[in-house]
């Protein structure tokens, strides 16, 4: 570790609290309709659309309108990626997509997921890149967005169980959030050097003499789209470590800071939005310190590097000539502090960019992406989805707290009852079950056995962590699995519809619960939910619930091999 690489998660770490103010204030301006410079557009959509912007749905309908928005998107981007060959915008003249990808390539796009078993630049044509995989950019974070603030406004207001209008909200974030953001993004990656073209791919000739081929498209829009919408599919395989998708260390920053843009500004809407602007704060805090615990112990594991190096004399003691460390899989030109900065963000945040591969970090470091995973996107968490995810956590936690003072609970004036809790519970399990069923399943069959390219615990880590950022709608991978078989496709397929949208109906219900209820004036039964002891309970909660759920199988995966590496084994 060097002063250097902690000045630069520092400086990180101080912008992204300057930036959560402004960007709440203007989510705040979206979505209650302040903003109006397109509301031609937005009229014009919702009469081809045939909707009615004022009607306020209960919480079954807006669920309603999510799930047949996200089947029928899905249904088209599959037919799209089974026809690409005959569709236009292909200059390679890639064939279509197998139907097996394609379901699980359809499913994991829908779900803001963003799994990838294929590399991009051999794969998806242009037209399929444009008009379907960043098409379900936009639309899936747009809709991650909206959950969040209508379960916002099923604590904020009495509505007899109505929590807004989906497609109201979907439009006003496309439109206003999204749209916007990523245009101004995608030029300043133009500007660091990102590519954004429609040139067949150009084969070059290196110092070498060897001939390679130089993949192109329009890369910079997509990009930008993936990093401020929490998607993370790369454009290519290489993801943001290729220099085409982040050229510059200043491209990196500006990244890591677009992906938790939207969720850490959500906290400050949130408070806004229930006015108890301290309790918004209290939320963040408890995401921020989750956030740099994790850093900083990914930081650390891959600093120190692997011992058996050491003892080979691959790896020396760090000094500010030769850092040492692990540097396996990561760029040289970010080096261990961004890559661990990276990894820790976008599993934080269910992104799944990566701009190093997890797959070679040290086991403590490997670690870390895959506990973040299995918190349950809190921590920051996706567009919309880690807001909604902390708030099951909270209501869990004044639950606890009312059964240690022996009251029915209460959270901001709304009372955490039965059926308020059972909700709550769904959506951990569910969460739990889809990770340690599938995988088990995985380790058992011949099927999911033959994806392994390493033995040993790593190997049930590879697999682990393929259904946890599957379930929890990351998409990042332990790379050494081999995906693109039809037991991984079509079971990993699955896991991200399970991910997704098995936890938003419990999730929805819960906010209609709370919306029902007419809020009451504190009493001795109101847990304060603005103070420190609030914030550590919260994490303590969420660290029990979360990631003891999962501590037998992390014991026998990178847990055992972070031992057995002191050992002088490797795998």
């Amino acid at each position: 570790m060097t002063t250097n690489g902690w000045l630069q998660i520092g400086f990180y770490a101080l912008v992204l609290l300057l930036v959560t103010k402004p960007m709440g204030v203007y989510l705040m301006k979206v979505y209650d309709g302040s903003f109006r410079w397109l509301a031609p557009v937005e009229r014009l959509l919702y009469r081809l659309g045939g909707v009615d912007p004022d009607e306020d749905q209960h919480w079954t309908r807006y669920g309603a309108s999510m799930l047949l928005f996200s089947l029928a998107s899905m249904l088209l981007t599959y037919l799209v990626l089974r026809l690409q060959q005959w569709l236009p915008l292909n200059p390679q003249h890639l064939p279509n997509v197998v139907a097996r990808q394609a379901f699980e390539t359809a499913a994991s796009f829908t779900t803001n997921t963003n799994w990838q078993s294929y590399a991009g630049e051999t794969t998806m044509s242009y037209f399929s890149q444009m008009t379907q995989l960043a098409f379900h950019n936009f639309a899936s974070a747009a809709v991650g967005v909206a959950l969040a603030i209508a379960f916002t406004r099923g604590i904020a207001r009495h509505s007899a169980g109505r929590l807004g209008n989906f497609w109201t909200d979907l439009v006003r974030g496309t439109l206003y959030l999204f749209l916007p953001g990523s245009l101004l993004f995608a030029l300043f990656l133009v500007q660091q050097g990102a590519i954004q073209n429609f040139a067949h791919y150009v084969t070059v000739t290196t110092v070498e003499g060897a001939r390679q081929v130089l993949a192109m498209g329009p890369v910079a829009s997509q990009e930008a789209i993936k990093q401020l919408g929490t998607n993370g599919g790369g454009f290519f395989n290489a993801n943001s470590a290729h220099p085409f998708e982040n050229p510059t260390p200043w491209t990196n920053f500006w990244q890591m800071l677009a992906i938790f843009l939207v969720p850490a500004g959500l906290t400050y809407a949130f408070g806004r939005m229930v006015k108890n602007q301290k309790h918004g704060w209290a939320l963040w805090a408890a995401m921020f310190v989750l956030f740099m615990a994790g850093t900083a112990t990914a930081y650390w594991a891959e600093a120190r590097g692997n011992p058996i190096h050491e003892k080979l004399g691959v790896n020396t003691v760090a000094s500010a000539t030769n850092p040492g460390g692990n540097m396996e899989g990561k760029e040289v030109r970010f080096g261990i502090a961004n890559s661990a900065l990276f990894a820790t963000i976008t599993t934080d945040a269910s992104c799944g960019a990566v701009n190093a591969m997890h797959d070679s970090f040290t086991p403590l470091g490997g670690l870390v992406p895959l506990v973040n995973i299995q918190l349950g996107e809190v921590v920051f968490g996706g567009v919309g989805a880690g807001l909604y995810g902390m708030l099951v956590m909270v209501v869990l936690t004044v639950f606890i707290a009312g059964l240690m003072v022996g009251r029915t609970p209460e959270y901001l004036g709304k009372k955490i009852q039965a059926r308020e809790v059972q909700m709550a519970m769904l959506y951990v399990l569910v969460f739990a079950a889809a990770i340690l069923v599938n995988s088990a399943f995985a380790v058992s069959l011949k099927a999911g056995l033959a994806g392994l390219n390493n033995a040993g615990p790593h190997g049930l880590s590879e697999i682990l962590y393929a259904y946890s950022s599957t379930a929890a709608n990351n998409g990042s991978a332990f790379a050494g699995l081999t995906g693109t078989t039809y037991f991984y496709n079509t079971t990993l397929g699955l896991n991200t519809l399970v991910g997704r949208f098995a936890m938003i109906v419990p999730m929805l219900a819960l906010a209609g619960f709370l919306a029902e209820q007419k809020a009451a004036p504190e009493s001795a039964a109101s847990f304060p939910v603005t103070t420190p002891l609030f914030v550590i309970l919260l994490i303590g909660v969420i660290v029990i619930v979360g990631a003891l759920t999962f501590f037998p199988a992390l014991s026998l995966g990178p847990i055992v091999e972070q031992l057995l590496m002191h050992a002088g084994r490797l795998f």
